[in-house]
Formats: C-alpha cells, structure tokens, sequence
C-alpha cells in the first residue's frame, strides 16, 4: 500500500473491499464505470469475502453503472448484466466510447482501477475534492451519452447472435458477397452487421475489431 493525504493506493481486490465495505454499505449512491463485469466484481456482491461485506442494496440508495457495449456481445456476460439490474435494482446504460474504469461513492470518493501486475490490480483511492469533482463531471458527461441498457439489448440481440459468424468470416478475409450469402443475409445487411459489431467493439477497421474481440475473449 502507497499513501498520500488524499491518495491512498491499494493491490487486489480483497484489500481494497476491507477499506472501502464500509462505504458501499452506507452510501446514498454508488456510480460505477467498466470495460467488463469483473473489474469491479467485488463491488457487486460477487465472491465471498464481497458476499459477506456487501448488503444488498437499499431502497434509498441510488446505484448507476455503465458498462461498454463490447460486453454484450458475449451472450454470458449479457445474461450476467440482466442478472445484476434484477438483483441490485441497479440504473444501467451501455457505451461504445472509452472510459475510464471507476467508482464514485457519495460523490466525495473515487475509486480508479489502475493497472495488473503479479495478478494483482492496484487501485488508487482518492478524496481530494478538486479531483473527486472532475472524475464525477466526466462520469455524468458518459451518463448522459450512454444508452439504457434494456434499448441497447434489444438493438444489438442480432449482431450478438452473429458475431462469432461475422468475426470468423473476417478473420479469413472472406468476400462480404460470399460471407454475406454463408449467413444467409443480403451484402446490405451483413455490411451492416460488420459496422454495428465494429461500433459495439469501438474498432475504426475490421481488423482492430478482431483484436479487441480477442481481447474480449468473444472469438
């Protein structure tokens, strides 16, 4: 652990829950940005030591997240996203921009995931005011342009279900003619297709797409 006045600095998730439990636990609102499910697992209850921590959330208690829209694309982790709104009554919107993956408690508290080192991530604890703001400025700036997550589902349910098709066929560099007529789809639709997976993947190329998919673990 590294510590400053404002900035305390935490490895793995286990250390940061036992000094921040408390908080989850009393906030009135809790706003949450990720790439994926897991970066903050422990802030929604999954795991042990989080299951004995975290309480469900309170009726009074406000809890938003965003997630990025490449989360969707695996239908696992989007039954996982259903799962939480039900569970934890949680305001959740979907973006295709990048963000930085953060914790807001009560808006006097910041939470930045940083990078994975030994298999541990450190995480940077912050309650300097000045900086607390401007992470919770650019937090609602990403609130108001994300999507709800019910709207943007349902909008990319068939891409979804096509995505390991499409990336397969773009990985071999398949024609969009002769891949469009494999899936069954007009060369309108499956061009289509590319650039709404190419959007959800935040890819500028189709081969980016397919890295960040690797990334993802999709393909």
């Amino acid at each position: 652990m590294h510590s400053t006045e404002s900035v305390t600095v935490v490895r793995g998730e286990e250390e940061l829950l036992r000094r921040t439990a408390h908080l989850f636990a009393t906030a009135t609102e809790v706003s949450c940005a990720a790439n994926d499910l897991w970066t903050f697992a422990w802030a929604h209850g999954t795991g042990e030591l989080a299951d004995a921590a975290v309480r469900p959330r309170r009726t009074e208690q406000r809890v938003r997240k965003i997630y990025r829209a490449a989360s969707l694309l695996d239908p696992v982790t989007a039954n996982e996203l259903a799962n939480r709104l039900r569970r934890f009554g949680a305001d959740i919107r979907v973006t295709s921009d990048e963000i930085n993956e953060t914790v807001i408690i009560d808006r006097r508290l910041v939470i930045l995931a940083g990078d994975r080192a030994a298999g541990a991530r450190s995480y940077s604890v912050i309650t300097q005011p000045d900086t607390v703001a401007g992470v919770s400025s650019l937090f609602e700036a990403a609130w108001r342009s994300a999507t709800d997550l019910a709207s943007y589902d349902a909008r990319i349910a068939d891409v979804r279900r096509l995505a390991p098709q499409v990336l397969d066929l773009l990985s071999q560099g398949v024609k969009d003619e002769t891949a469009a007529r494999s899936l069954g789809l007009g060369v309108r639709t499956y061009r289509r297709r590319v650039a709404e997976l190419m959007a959800a993947l935040g890819a500028q190329s189709r081969f980016q797409a397919g890295m960040r998919a690797r990334e993802i673990g999709i393909v």
